[in-house]
């Protein structure tokens, strides 16, 4: 088993974010050895859906993303949700956060609609990459190319289609966490 001890791991999320590709990531960091974060515009809490209509857990968030930096953490995790992803691409401490993380060529892992917030941070020019389907013409149009496949890894990221891929999208963020 592939071991993350003494690894933070940073995930960016805010209401609207897609509870599994929370919740799965999450565990799994935690289950190799490393203490994950969430992170989020302000502290308090947050809430999770199922899909994008169904309203469902609260997560208590552990600091603000003006607080801290890539610098703090080992990788950093992206979470899908339409809101969520919709939100975060439009927060100027999250790009801050996105784009130091990649400066520093640390593991990024978006899942679904989270490769919004990559391209809104200038990240995919140039990348492969894959998505929730609907997000495959703003990657090709941002410089990607855009696959089909359960996960991709490219460089520093590693991307999924939706919470169908978790398994090998957790698989591969923390073999890409632990080298």
């Amino acid at each position: 088993m592939t071991s993350l001890n003494g690894k933070k791991i940073a995930f960016i999320a805010t209401n609207g974010v897609e509870e599994p590709e929370l919740t799965e990531p999450w565990a799994a960091v935690r289950q190799s050895g490393g203490t994950p974060v969430l992170l989020s515009t302000e502290k308090g809490q947050i809430t999770a859906m199922q899909g994008d209509w169904e309203h469902s857990g609260k997560y208590d968030v552990d600091e603000a993303l003006e607080t801290v930096e890539a610098a703090d953490f080992d990788a950093l995790v992206l979470p899908g949700g339409t809101l969520n992803a919709d939100t975060m691409r439009l927060d100027q401490e999250a790009l801050r956060l996105v784009k130091e993380f990649d400066a520093a060529q640390k593991p990024i892992a978006a899942i679904c609609h989270a490769p919004w917030i990559l391209i809104e941070a200038g990240l995919v020019n140039g990348r492969t990459m894959t998505s929730y389907t609907s997000v495959a013409t703003d990657l090709r149009n941002a410089g990607a190319e855009w696959v089909d496949r359960e996960v991709v890894v490219d460089g520093n990221l590693v991307t999924s289609r939706n919470p169908g891929d978790l398994e090998a999208f957790n698989r591969e963020l923390v073999r890409l966490t632990a080298d």
